[in-house]
């Protein structure tokens, strides 16, 4: 159990045969890690993707976690250039079959499974035939922003948690990567808030350098507007431009990184008010040992909030 001593985060393990606990500073070498279970959410995952340091580090940081023994689940959009025959992904008929509503209009949610070899990691996949099933990503061949991003992001971060929901598998952190899997963290602070399988749950942000200057529908905060949520909640995406959404997701996460080095000042300086956890860049080597203490420290963080 966590406790707080003195303003300081202390983990105490049952000893057996005295059944007395002992308690370690969360902060020395000597205590274990005081999490089990991670969520990971990412719109880039090599090899589904061409490899940059997001889909590498969408690979890498669950991989290593796994390796460390703790339990994962995996989630990315099945983007029509995800080739299922290569990859062989296949539906999982059990979690599809629900509807979610955005912006007043019904659309099938499609899971998809596949494995990455030989890891045996398993990636879920969230689909849908009007907006994954386009080659591109969020460019279309002439270079035009796809007018439904917004659309896309929203159904996606919706379609984790309704499917993690059917898995009935209790996620104590939550590592959302990128701008595309930013509302993640909205979400679980207001829609699932009261949710039991999320309510306790951590987020963590990683902000990548994928800065662009297109935004997205002005109606944005308006399609976000269920229940737990209000206008004020939304202020920042009245103007829906990738600085402020990434803002968003930062305001609602409970610890971030700044998984590149060119981050903006915007964006550093907003994150940086808030006073929360935040990691710099980090390189490729030895990445669970780093974000195994920071998962551990957002964890106690919360313990001295209470």
């Amino acid at each position: 159990m966590l406790v707080a001593i003195d303003g300081k985060p202390y983990i105490g393990y049952l000893c057996k045969p005295s059944g007395k606990f002992e308690f370690f500073l969360l902060n020395s070498k000597n205590y274990m890690s005081n999490y089990d279970r991670v969520l990971f959410v990412s719109h880039e995952i090599n090899p589904y993707l061409p490899e940059n340091y997001m889909s590498y580090m969408g690979r890498q940081l669950p991989q290593e976690a796994q390796d460390f023994g703790k339990e994962i689940r995996l989630f990315m959009p099945r983007f029509g250039c995800v080739n299922e025959r290569r990859h062989q992904l296949h539906e999982v008929i059990r979690l599809s079959g629900m509807n979610l509503i955005v912006d007043d209009t019904d659309h099938p949610l499609i899971i998809k499974v596949a494995s990455i070899q030989p890891t045996r990691m398993q990636v879920y996949f969230i689909d849908n035939e009007e907006f994954f099933r386009r080659k591109a990503t969020f460019w279309d061949e002439e270079d035009e922003f796809f007018e439904d991003n917004d659309e896309r992001s929203i159904f996606f971060s919706r379609g984790v948690f309704e499917t993690v929901k059917k898995l009935g598998w209790m996620p104590e952190i939550i590592h959302v990567n990128g701008w595309f899997s930013s509302l993640t963290a909205v979400f679980q602070k207001t829609f699932y808030a009261d949710d039991p399988l999320f309510s306790d749950a951590k987020v963590v942000f990683s902000i990548y350098s994928e800065e662009f200057e297109e935004k997205f529908d002005p109606r944005m905060w308006e399609k976000m507007l269920y229940d737990g949520m209000t206008e004020k909640d939304l202020e920042l995406i009245k103007d829906p431009s990738y600085t402020n959404i990434c803002k968003l997701g930062a305001k609602y996460a409970d610890a971030i990184v700044f998984a590149s080095e060119d981050i903006n000042d915007e964006i550093k300086s907003y994150v940086n008010s808030l006073g929360k956890p935040v990691l710099e860049a980090q390189p490729e080597e030895n990445l669970m040992g780093v974000f195994d203490d920071f998962y551990t420290e957002v964890m106690a963080d919360s313990i001295l909030a209470q």
